[in-house]
């Protein structure tokens, strides 16, 4: 269950019960399977009607178990499925009121065919044009936009890589605070170059002969490259003079 039938009754209250937490608290319990998870990013979703945490007198938010749990479903909808934030809110609505619904897909793809969700699922997922225009809310021109400034970049076969639909749902975050696509390239590059430093680190491993080492390869990219995220927040909290809560 996402949520207690009465979860919402103190939304907007005072938080008195000791089992509730900080949202920094409930950042650091995500980060283990969402290491992109950011304060913003959880703001973000309540301004949209995803999540309802309560209030402090002072006006602090305080999130409960069904909170937290309610936001992994959120996120893991996001990253796994694609779905935009307004088919994600009705089938968590349909949920709540009792349906049996399934969960809506755009599927993957992989050598030109669709893979469905629950089938096996492909080492390097993708989707189509159609399915990432349609999990970001945007038209033909704005994709061509993002693309001529490198912020997504279709494959040879014309599909994308799977964390394509992950940057263009942060690109249209970023867009309500005025952040425009042309605004981004310097994060491109930036990224471009920390991606090249985790690849020369990593070189040696790919290159080896034993079979269990280049396979180490992966884990520790992955390990680098979640280190390498952290760094990047943190650098650009001190440079803006705030904290996390």
């Amino acid at each position: 269950m996402l949520r207690s039938p009465s979860g919402g009754a103190g939304h907007g209250a005072a938080a008195t019960d000791s089992g509730l937490m900080s949202i920094g608290t409930v950042l650091n319990a995500l980060r283990e399977e969402f290491p992109e998870v950011t304060i913003s990013k959880i703001r973000f979703l309540e301004s949209e009607g995803l999540i309802e945490p309560r209030r402090t007198p002072s006006g602090y938010r305080k999130f409960s178990a069904q909170d937290v749990e309610r936001l992994g479903h959120v996120l893991r909808m996001q990253r796994d499925h694609y779905l935009p934030l307004k088919v994600i809110r009705e089938h968590l609505e349909a949920m709540e009121r009792g349906e049996a619904v399934p969960l809506p897909s755009l599927g993957r793809q992989r050598d030109g065919e669709t893979v469905q969700e629950g089938a096996e699922q492909p080492t390097a997922a993708r989707i189509g044009r159609a399915q990432l225009l349609a999990a970001a809310g945007i038209g033909e021109e704005e994709l061509k936009e993002w693309e001529s400034y490198g912020l997504v970049a279709p494959l040879p076969d014309g599909a994308y890589d799977a964390e394509a639909a992950t940057v263009a749902s942060l690109v249209v975050e970023l867009g309500r605070f005025g952040i425009e696509p042309r605004h981004l390239r310097a994060m491109r590059a930036a990224a471009d170059r920390e991606a090249g430093l985790i690849d020369q680190v990593v070189a040696p491993l790919k290159r080896h002969r034993n079979p269990q080492t280049r396979a180490h390869a992966e884990a520790r990219t992955k390990e680098l490259a979640a280190l390498t995220v952290r760094l990047h927040t943190a650098l650009v909290q001190t440079a803006l003079g705030v904290r996390l809560p």
